[in-house]
């Protein structure tokens, strides 16, 4: 499916937020899963996924960091510091914590990307704040931030399973037929990242919501 035309074109525990400067132009932006090869190309893993494809795009590797692994990129007069957490799902919360702390950054400028089985395949969905519905990773941040006042990008799975097979879905592989559609909405999704810090999250949850 072709990208729209305008879309193209738009190319701690105890966490205290510092106040919100307008001209702060730095995100974390953290993917969310679990590290590991076995874990590669899991649903999961989406997270992770939709980071590979904004630094694979901008060409920048990413290399280790405390926590975990981070890409620096440039978008416009945005810089996006690329975090894929080392600590596993369960302890996201960790990296989160020390990089925001580290940049000294507000929650406006965290924007969280994740697996949710609660959305079809490839859906995106962006919320700025909201309950973890369950999910470790979310939970975890929440914990450690104190709140959960941050913005997630929720990049959906399906829930294709039966009663009591959730785990095996989340930590399986997606199916052929979605695989051969899973570039194009991963681009749609870092399209979304941003988006997300080029222009705001009400715009970005107006032209991406459900797309």
């Amino acid at each position: 499916m072709k990208l729209p035309e305008w879309l193209s074109r738009l190319i701690m525990r105890g966490y205290t937020a510092p106040e919100y400067d307008s001209d702060m132009k730095k995100f974390l932006i953290t993917g969310l899963g679990n590290p590991g090869a076995e874990y590669e190309g899991t649903r999961h893993n989406a997270g992770f996924m939709v980071l590979d494809k904004l630094a694979l795009d901008a060409g920048v590797p990413f290399e280790s960091c405390r926590y975990g692994t981070m890409a620096k990129i440039r978008v416009k007069n945005c810089e996006l510091l690329l975090l894929k957490p080392g600590t596993f799902m369960n302890l996201s919360g960790l990296a989160v914590r020390f990089w925001m702390n580290k940049e000294k950054l507000p929650l406006q400028n965290l924007l969280v990307v994740v697996d949710d089985i609660a959305l079809p395949f490839g859906t995106i969905r962006i919320r700025k704040n909201g309950s973890d519905a369950g999910h470790n990773g979310l939970k975890n941040i929440a914990s450690e931030l104190g709140n959960q006042n941050y913005a997630r990008l929720r990049f959906g799975v399906g829930n294709e399973f039966p009663r009591g097979g959730q785990i095996d879905f989340v930590l399986g592989k997606f199916p052929p037929e979605e695989r051969k559609l899973l570039p194009e909405r991963l681009e749609v999704a870092a399209e979304a990242v941003k988006t997300f810090c080029l222009s705001g999250p009400d715009f970005a949850m107006t032209h991406f919501n459900n797309k």
